[in-house]
């Protein structure tokens, strides 16, 4: 079977970099595995290579939706595949980068045939929810999907009210969905790499991370997507780490230095579910890219990769 390098890793982990390197010295493509670079105009909050970076290693997936759109894992994995096919095609190989480790389990795994949005059990589920909090929420999920609520954080709206609409659609639990499923895995030989600094590292990468985008014109990227009228936190761009906290500072809702205070916090939790999904992935090779030996064992497995795909 042909072969894919997923590199995987929490966000400000260096992921990008180290991919544009692969795809210098080895015939990778690569392909984005980002909730939010599939977006365009979330450039800024996003860390999205600059157009120096894909002109030397062009990104597949990037910038292919608009914010309005709400894009999935079921349409990443088609658009993926279809991706990793015309990379093949050309004679290379696909390279798989990024942190939404839900789009890499589909990938690799599939999806379960889950029923469509219902907007009336949504509104439903919102409205319990600005009453209670999603912590509460999160506790009703726990009585009927212990599996799913052990998965997500308390505070992550969006998947709690997934899971939540998915049980009062069809009566049962998403995960148990996601298990019975005959799902249809990729044909494909998988190595997963971990890029993984110390979460100490990690946590100052954010934190300088947040700092560079708010002093290079994060806040005026986001006032052009609050000016355009037709969006709202209710679309998944909007919620996105970053996004969210400074649109309720632009609509008054809280100061500069809470939306900062917040954001970072958010950040920090991004990464320890990050690092909690990376843990139950099989078959991961774990690099610390401060360590000496870093880039010798990457390359060492991307070789692997490359003989495993072209011969």
């Amino acid at each position: 079977m042909p072969a894919v390098l997923f590199l995987m890793g929490p966000t400000a982990a260096g992921k990008t970099a180290a991919a544009v390197e692969l795809a210098d010295e080895f015939p990778f493509e690569i392909v984005s595995v980002d909730s939010a670079l599939v977006y365009r105009g979330l450039d800024i909050g996003t860390a999205k290579p600059g157009s120096d970076v894909l002109s030397r290693a062009p990104h597949r997936l990037v910038d292919i939706a608009d914010p309005m759109e709400a894009y999935s894992a079921g349409r990443f994995r088609r658009d993926a595949l279809c991706a990793a096919a015309e990379i093949r095609a050309d004679g290379r190989v696909p390279l798989l980068v990024g942190g939404t480790l839900l789009y890499f389990r589909a990938y690799a795994h599939g999806l379960a045939n889950l029923p469509q949005s219902d907007p009336a059990v949504r509104a439903e589920i919102d409205t319990e929810a600005a009453g209670s909090g999603w912590p509460a929420m999160h506790s009703e999920l726990a009585v009927v999907d212990p599996k799913a609520a052990a998965r997500i954080h308390p505070n992550d709206a969006q998947r709690i009210q997934r899971a939540l609409e998915v049980y009062r659609v069809t009566g049962q639990a998403l995960s148990d969905l996601h298990r019975a499923a005959a799902r249809s895995h990729a044909r494909e030989t998988i190595y997963r790499v971990a890029w993984c600094p110390p979460r100490e590292t990690l946590y100052e990468n954010c934190e300088k991370r947040l700092n560079y985008m708010i002093e290079n014109g994060f806040l005026d990227e986001l006032r052009q997507l609050h000016g355009r009228g037709d969006l709202d936190t209710g679309h998944p761009a909007v919620r996105a780490v970053g996004y969210r906290q400074f649109w309720d500072h632009l609509e008054g809702k809280i100061s500069f230095e809470e939306a900062a205070g917040q954001a970072l916090i958010a950040t920090r939790r991004l990464v320890k579910r990050q690092l909690t999904w990376l843990r139950a992935e099989p078959g991961v090779v774990w690099i610390d890219p401060l360590s000496r030996t870093a880039r010798n064992r990457l390359n060492q497995l991307a070789r692997r990769v490359v003989r495993a795909s072209l011969g």
